[in-house]
């Protein structure tokens, strides 16, 4: 009979490649095509921007870790993240209080939206106050998501300006920005 050995911090942190630890276990991730690639680093252009402005918080690009303590879930690694934790060279401990989950080709149909509703439940009870949900097909919108109001998403549509309150105080961002 066979022990099954949990993931850790650690183990994650020699992965190859973007994964996060889910069910013990260290789960790799595709990676991300062209116009998600764009979209999440647009997002962090501006996040990076406002936190020179202002002086506060990380902004943070892809494949960043965030060590978490759920009992299924170890471990976040977001498309792009603002996080006003302690920095380090490690994974970072807690969940950022921004998360931003770009969708690839892949995340669509009732499995993957289930798998998302999940994640952005863990990270909500994580700490997280805000996840956007940005989807590039279709009418390319920002779903904003927000503790307070878990499963009732803002949608925002090219020509408006989509925010991260209350996680990111007076950070805007023009939707057609992420889309271009």
């Amino acid at each position: 009979m066979s022990t099954k050995v949990e993931a850790t911090i650690e183990d994650l942190m020699r992965a190859p490649g973007k994964a996060e630890i889910i069910n013990g276990e260290i789960v790799h991730m595709s990676p991300t095509g062209g116009l998600p690639g764009l979209a999440g680093g647009a997002i962090f252009r501006s996040l990076d921007d406002y936190r020179r402005r202002t002086g506060r918080g990380y902004a943070l690009p892809d494949n960043v870790a965030f060590e978490v303590d759920l009992p299924h879930r170890k471990a976040f690694s977001p498309d792009a993240a603002y996080y006003t934790g302690e920095m380090s060279m490690g994974a970072l401990r807690g969940a950022p209080v921004f998360a931003v989950e770009v969708r690839s080709e892949g995340d669509y149909g009732k499995k993957m939206e289930r798998e998302i509703t999940e994640k952005r439940r863990d990270y909500f009870a994580t700490g997280t106050l805000v996840v956007w949900d940005v989807d590039l097909i279709g009418e390319a919108t920002v779903r904003v998501y927000r503790a307070d109001a878990p499963d009732t998403p803002q949608i925002f549509r090219r020509g408006e300006i989509a925010d991260a309150e209350p996680a990111v105080p007076g950070w805007r961002m023009k939707v057609d920005e992420i889309f271009n």
